[in-house]
């Protein structure tokens, strides 16, 4: 069962002329798991998003820290649901700003040297950023790396973004939250409702305002007003606010 608060955000949300549905990946549409490959969104989450953005005046999408490519292939989406991959960085349209090749390769060289040596440390490399995962290395070689890389980023011409058990070094300036300022100025949305679970999140939350409705995914501290446990919760809520559209829309 939904928090009753969440309900009736949700309920007003679905009555918004315009509306805007957007949510993370991992960890809020799809379960987290030890080999990030392998992740794939609930079914009934993927649906509801789906269907969502079939309803009149009602866009949805996917707004991740995965690069848009993987994002594409592990999610499944039609072209219906807008993608935004790495951070809020790449649209389906191309790169929000442009890329400093010269920096990524060498952030990347540095990040494989500090792994080289930790089991389970590994380095993920997308078009516009880098990122040290730490998830299945021990807590000693994890903590160790993220230092190291900490250390030697300050040398680096690079945001940092820190997630749970990784660390992501982007060459371009942008975020979540700006993805939803794009998204929503494209779409004309007045209303807009997102789904998060890591501290990447939090940037998006901070843009929210007025009949938004940010949800937090699992514990920790956060901006959003809402907050459910998993995501199967997600999809609940998502399945809520599909039906409640489709009764405005009707």
């Amino acid at each position: 069962m939904l928090p009753a608060d969440l309900q009736r955000a949700l309920s007003s949300a679905a009555a918004a002329p315009w509306l805007l549905v957007t949510s993370d990946f991992d960890g809020t549409l799809a379960p987290i798991v030890s080999n990030p490959p392998d992740a794939r969104p609930l079914a009934d989450a993927a649906d509801a998003l789906v269907e969502l953005a079939d309803l009149p005046q009602t866009a949805s999408a996917l707004i991740s820290g995965r690069a848009l490519e993987v994002l594409r292939d592990l999610s499944s989406m039609p072209s219906t649901v807008h993608l935004v991959g790495s951070h809020g960085a790449e649209f389906d349209a191309g790169f929000t700003h442009e890329i400093d090749s010269v920096a990524l390769q060498r952030i990347t060289a540095e990040l494989e040297s500090i792994a080289a040596d930790k089991p389970g440390v590994t380095v993920e490399t997308k078009p516009a950023s880098v990122a040290l995962h730490v998830r299945n290395a021990s807590a000693r070689d994890g903590e160790a790396a993220l230092m190291a890389a900490r250390e030697a980023s300050a040398d680096w011409a690079a945001q940092l973004t820190e997630g749970k058990a990784v660390l992501e070094f982007a060459v371009i300036q942008t975020d979540k939250g700006e993805a939803i300022d794009i998204l929503r100025s494209h779409q004309h949305t007045a209303t807009v409702v997102f789904f998060g679970d890591d501290v990447t999140d939090e940037k998006a939350f901070r843009r929210l305002s007025g009949d938004d409705v940010g949800v937090k995914v699992g514990p920790g501290e956060t901006l959003a007003r809402y907050r459910v446990q998993s995501p199967e919760d997600v999809a609940a809520a998502l399945k809520y606010l599909l039906d409640a559209r489709r009764s405005n829309s009707a």
